[in-house]
């Protein structure tokens, strides 16, 4: 039995790219195949649809997408898939998916489901067990602020995926786990390590902090991106080796590349103190990480090191917070600078004259350095002949947003010549869900696993 495990991500996102997957599993042989579908906006999204539709709330392009691999499934008796696309609704989602299985003769192919993560049912026991869900960054407890809580997900760690695994699941559905869990899981089943070998565990975690972007480390994203074929970007693979050790790959012949830029660019994206970076599994330190390029598209990554993880989850909450909408006009000609600001103020002076005072607004010039305030000082000396302007605001109160969304087009007629964009009609006014950073002891969270075929799924 081999002793290397290729493990391949090919979804950064919802709403990455669906061909990804199909082409990666038909390019190369790997042993699991993982999809990143969440991030705390996605969890948000999903949380309104399931308010909806109680059967919704998770990732319904992985349907498809397990529709496009069934050929795989059927080819490749060895290919796994481990998945966060379950969102907000684990269960839903395997019924999904279990239908498209069942269809295509797979109906006794088991599915892994892991729960356990959703919180929000739980909140006022929890609080009762003494856990404050105190905002990290203000240092409030929730209790204490009064807030209408949408959803609260705990993040997992990859004990439950790897107990799927061991339960001979071959496609595992979670909910919020953390995003290098997908890869660790596999490779505790796989190599049977103890779960208190710190490095071991912070080796494979880096290996899937690698990958978990999808293409971000296969060149996408990158400061090089010129120099590589990116129509057809290659998805990434990671070689693990018994010792922790990892080389990333893609499949050969596919776009980007894989160099020891790509990989140190994904290496230090969103990770914080890069000696702790924490995981629900270990606390790694990348400091000790070595990087370094093998051969055409390959790069050895090794000497991680991990230490104990934390006693908590970190916790995605969400809650209702208001009424936003934005909208955004071309403006040309020599003095669209001053003219698009102008035009930004007139519609807010429109709305207080119309007996609303917003609580939030925000007017942008795109094109003269709203993006990157201060980085482009040369634009005073080389004055643009067209932006565009963008207005966002919000309120607690629908109709005052509303009553925005009415103030944008009359300035077709009745503000200044130079103005264009107006014909996709009104900006629609959207829920704001906001985010409270916060964590919950692992003694209060207890994960569910459960294995079953496909087709006991849709009982």
């Amino acid at each position: 039995m081999s002793r290397v495990l290729r493990i391949a991500n090919a979804a950064g996102f919802l709403g990455d790219n669906l061909d990804a997957p199909q082409r990666l599993v038909e390019s190369a042989e790997v042993d699991y195949l993982t999809l990143e579908h969440l991030a705390e906006l996605t969890m948000s999204i999903l949380a309104r649809l399931r308010e909806k539709d109680p059967q919704a709330g998770y990732a319904t392009d992985f349907v498809e997408i397990v529709r496009d691999l069934t050929p795989a499934l059927h080819a490749q008796s060895q290919l796994k898939i481990v998945t966060n696309s379950g969102g907000m609704n684990p269960p839903a989602c395997a019924k999904a998916v279990a239908g498209v299985l069942t269809e295509k003769g797979l109906g006794g192919l088991p599915i892994g489901v892991v729960t356990g993560d959703d919180l929000l049912s739980r909140l006022a026991e929890l609080q009762a067990e003494g856990c404050e869900f105190v905002n990290l960054e203000t240092g409030q407890p929730l209790a204490d602020a009064g807030l209408a809580v949408v959803s609260a997900n705990a993040y997992l760690g990859a004990q439950p995926i790897q107990q799927a695994l061991a339960g001979d699941a071959r496609l595992v559905i979670t909910g919020r786990v953390a995003d290098a869990s997908l890869t660790l899981g596999p490779t505790m089943h796989k190599f049977g390590w103890r779960w208190d070998d710190w490095n071991k565990l912070a080796a494979a975690s880096v290996a899937g902090h690698l990958i978990e972007c999808g293409a971000q480390v296969t060149g996408g994203y990158s400061v090089d991106w010129q120099k590589y074929r990116l129509a057809d970007v290659g998805y990434p693979i990671a070689e693990l080796g018994e010792s922790g050790d990892c080389v990333i790959t893609k499949p050969a012949g596919s776009g980007g590349a894989v160099n020891r830029t790509t990989v140190v660019e994904q290496l230090i994206y969103e990770i914080g103190d890069p000696s702790h970076y924490l995981t629900p599994d270990v606390d790694c330190d990348f400091t000790t990480v070595n990087v370094r390029e093998i051969g055409p598209d390959r790069v050895a990554v090794s000497g991680a090191s991990g230490n104990p993880a934390t006693d908590s989850y970190k916790v995605s909450l969400a809650y209702r917070d208001g009424f936003m909408a934005s909208g955004q006009l071309l403006v040309y000609g020599v003095d669209c600078r001053e003219k698009a600001q102008a035009c930004g103020e007139m519609i807010l002076e429109r709305v207080r004259a119309a007996g609303f005072e917003l609580a939030r607004t925000n007017i942008e010039l795109m094109g003269v350095g709203a993006g990157v305030p201060g980085a482009w000082f040369w634009r005073k000396y080389q004055p643009p002949g067209e932006l565009v302007l963008r207005v966002t605001v919000h309120d607690p109160r629908r109709e005052a947003v509303e009553r925005f969304t009415r103030e944008i087009a009359p300035l077709i007629t009745s503000g200044p010549a130079g103005l264009a964009g107006y014909a996709t009609g009104r900006p629609q006014v959207r829920p704001v869900y906001s985010y409270w950073p916060t964590l919950v002891p692992k003694s209060l969270v207890q994960p569910k696993v459960e294995v079953r075929p496909a087709k006991e799924c849709l009982q």
